[in-house]
């Protein structure tokens, strides 16, 4: 899925491109509310984060627009500003949601998850196991043992793909052109840390996830790891 982050300062635009993009999401940035606006016809995303306070078409400004054009675009607020009349205002525009600028990453991931469950509540498909997780992608989660993580969309499908074919290998290049797209214009190192985010998130379960000789994937659980499908 992708996300349009509309942020006036740049480092904020870089740190949370990088959130995002380490959570499996391709994101776009823009530096104020007529770039956000343009890159939003440009092409439709899935989702839109805007800063509040911009220079020039603000975030109000901007999503006044951006639901004259599309009703169900999820749209969350970023703002440095508490207060229930900031909120309001916002929530009366049609956002979906605020995030504190001050919130802690795990926060901001949540929320945007929940915002676009909501637009896509019967999406995801049905859930799986992997190892000993529960893996929910409706709920952009897995549970195990009273122990939760939360996933994002990518890191779901690939739980999917490993899950469903055991012991099969898959080419770094397929998997990049799966998971990020034909016209993925980044490194294979995406991957990597791809991976090893998602082996960090299933513990021992993630150790079944190995590197194979020549460059590829496999996930070969041992035997008190096998999964269901």
């Amino acid at each position: 899925m992708e996300i349009l982050v509309a942020d006036d300062e740049r480092v904020m635009r870089e740190a949370l491109a990088r959130v995002l993009g380490g959570e499996g999401y391709s994101v776009r940035t823009a530096s104020g509310g007529d770039a956000a606006l343009a890159e939003f016809r440009r092409r439709r995303p899935d989702l839109v984060l805007l800063d509040v306070m911009m220079p020039g078409k603000g975030g109000f400004d901007a999503c006044r627009e951006i639901r004259r054009e599309d009703p169900d675009v999820p749209v969350l607020f970023l703002t440095a500003k508490d207060g229930d009349e900031t909120e309001l205002a916002g929530l009366g525009l049609g956002a979906d949601d605020f995030v504190s600028k001050s919130a802690s990453e795990r926060v901001l991931l949540a929320r945007i998850a929940l915002a676009l469950r909501r637009r896509n509540p019967d999406g995801g498909g049905s859930p799986f196991r992997f190892g000993r997780w529960a893996v929910d992608p409706r709920a952009l989660s897995m549970e195990s043992g009273g122990e939760s993580a939360a996933l994002s969309v990518r890191e779901v499908e690939m739980l999917r793909l490993f899950a469903s074919h055991p012991g099969e290998v898959f080419s770094r290049d397929f998997l990049l052109t799966r998971f990020w797209g034909v016209d993925f214009d980044g490194t294979d190192g995406a991957l990597s840390m791809a991976i090893a985010r998602l082996r960090g998130k299933l513990g021992a379960d993630g150790r079944g996830i190995r590197g194979v000789r020549g460059g590829g994937y496999a996930y070969r659980p041992g035997l008190r790891d096998v999964c269901a499908g």
